[in-house]
């Protein structure tokens, strides 16, 4: 059976979709999995030489694009799941070409895409790059899904945007425990400014837009269609709750370490980011093994639209539509500094 899988991936909400269904099943083939994201050539456009001569280093910012955060949500999906992987980025205003020359460098023996089909305007891998991979293939391709098919679209986008914001998460606290054990590793100090970029991240980000996003939305909706997960649901907004006292304590000791950079303030500060990395996955894991799914089985038709409403970045008037896009570039620096 197929052994090594190429999995392209772009930034839209049908990628996590994807990025789940092919770690599934390479997860039941015991397959290995590399990630491909084509990114554009930013030093071909005007932009480009403009900012090249005035800027090299944000050049080398921009030029790389958001492939790495793409690169990183994917990554968490399979690190969550155990399937080993590799990831790969390349510069190509083809993406059908890189695809295909990925997957034969790789040795991989299959393909796993999705197409966006008609709504493809959104990300680089339009149902025409699917078409044209088909086309051009001798190595077997599994189209997963067609986006404009799809026959729940609300629900489908609510709940991408969902997991795709835990693997956000995931892919910074994973930066954030790299970025320390190199530290020990290597008997460095490890970048304070990052760290701290880091604590705000989740006190503002995790804390302050995604959990009360889910209180206000996804458990209120799901409370009032169903009394099958209220233990569940109870459980999660009580960590909800103590979220700021583990965060808090992380802080706490990043500043600790920043005063005396030392062995023991390190290990302190290993053992705060440990105890919040436990309930942060911990709590994921609850709502994508309970609670998404009872929400698939109770949740109506309107109810899925307010929730992806809520979530997308036109979303709820209470949350900030400039902030959420503020914390995708936050994201991508973060796991870009930390890699």
């Amino acid at each position: 059976m197929y052994q090594h899988i190429l999995v392209p991936v772009d930034d839209s909400e049908l990628a996590i979709i994807t990025v789940g269904k092919a770690v599934s099943f390479a997860r039941t083939l015991g397959a290995r999995i590399t990630f491909f994201h084509a990114r554009s050539d930013f030093a071909a456009t005007s932009d480009g030489a403009v900012i090249h001569a005035l800027s090299p280093t944000e050049f080398v910012e921009q030029a790389a694009g958001n492939a790495r955060a793409v690169l990183a949500r994917a990554e968490s999906e399979a690190r969550l799941a155990g399937v080993p992987f590799a990831s790969v980025g390349r510069t190509s205003d083809r993406p059908y070409e890189a695809i295909l020359d990925i997957a034969t460098e790789q040795g991989c023996d299959l393909i796993f895409m999705a197409s966006h089909g008609r709504r493809g305007l959104k990300g680089l891998l339009l149902g025409s790059q699917t078409q044209k991979v088909l086309a051009h293939t001798t190595i077997p391709v599994l189209v997963s899904s067609v986006e404009s098919n799809a026959l729940t679209p609300d629900m489908d986008l609510a709940l991408a945007v969902i997991k795709g914001e835990h693997r956000s998460m995931a892919a910074v606290m994973h930066g954030l425990k790299h970025v320390l054990l190199e530290a020990r590793s290597a008997g460095s100090a490890a970048d304070v400014r990052l760290l701290r970029s880091m604590v705000y991240y989740f006190r503002n980000f995790t804390e302050g837009l995604h959990h009360p996003k889910e209180d206000a939305y996804l458990f209120d909706k799901l409370a009032g269609r169903s009394h099958d997960a209220d233990e569940v649901l109870a459980t999660l907004r009580a960590q909800h709750h103590e979220e700021g006292a583990y965060i808090e304590a992380v802080d706490k000791a990043v500043n600790a370490y920043a005063g005396s950079p030392d062995g023991a303030h390190l290990d302190a500060l290993i053992e705060a980011v440990d105890r919040y990395a436990g309930r942060l996955w911990e709590h994921m894991n609850l709502e994508e093994k309970f609670i998404l799914p009872a929400c698939q089985t109770h949740l109506t038709g309107p109810d899925w639209a307010a929730v992806a409403h809520a979530f997308e970045a036109n979303g709820d008037p209470r949350f900030d539509a400039d902030k959420a896009q503020g914390f995708d570039k936050l994201f991508l620096r973060l796991v870009t500094l930390a890699d």
